[in-house]
């Protein structure tokens, strides 16, 4: 009998007494947060070059991060928006570092991928891909789009000029909200360049 009482004392003060307080432990916290702390984003920036911003995917949006592109001081106007296209698709096509890779963060920008500036007759602005902007994928079009669209390589106004190096004909891409928010719901709305 005195056994069976102890037993049952024990087994009663195993459990998590009811309270009539109520208790705020905060959120859950997310497997995917998508955000990085000015600590998580300090390594990443180089000492030396000119900082930019680019788009990569998370949770199915582009969200942006920073990054740096060089950019020799003797260039010209035209070679540094071609120099910095190219930092961007090159940063663009990076492996996220482990901090982003954590977070979340990818990329859908395939390696390799090259830009040079307008061909003869084209807009001033113009930048045109090794690979035609509609033979990308999906998601890494619209990454392109945006990260170009606010950047000094293609004068920050919201929109860019791409086209193909094999082929002549140009649109203009807009990065609107829409496709930051869902670029999986289709292609960045873009309208037919001419070129003379």
């Amino acid at each position: 009998m005195a056994a069976t009482g102890a037993l049952a004392g024990l087994l009663a003060g195993c459990g998590i007494r009811a309270t009539q307080v109520p208790t705020d432990f905060g959120p859950a916290p997310s497997m995917v947060p998508c955000e990085l702390s000015a600590t998580d984003l300090a390594p990443q920036a180089t000492p030396s070059g000119m900082p930019v911003e680019v788009f990569l995917l998370c949770s199915g949006a582009l969200v942006r991060v920073n990054r740096s592109v060089q950019v020799a001081e003797s260039a010209d106007e035209a070679q540094r928006r071609v120099v910095v296209a190219q930092g961007l698709l090159d940063a663009l096509a990076g492996d996220p570092s482990d901090v982003e890779n954590e977070a979340g963060y990818s990329t859908a920008v395939p390696p390799g991928l090259g830009v040079t500036g307008p061909a003869p007759g084209d807009p001033e602005d113009a930048l045109r891909l090794s690979t035609a902007p509609d033979a990308l994928p999906q998601y890494a079009l619209a990454q392109i789009v945006c990260t170009f669209a606010d950047s000094a390589a293609a004068g920050d106004n919201g929109s860019v000029v791409l086209g193909s190096t094999s082929a002549e004909s140009l649109r203009r891409y807009e990065c609107t909200p829409e496709i930051q928010s869902a670029p999986s719901k289709g292609n960045p709305p873009s309208t037919e360049v001419g070129t003379s």
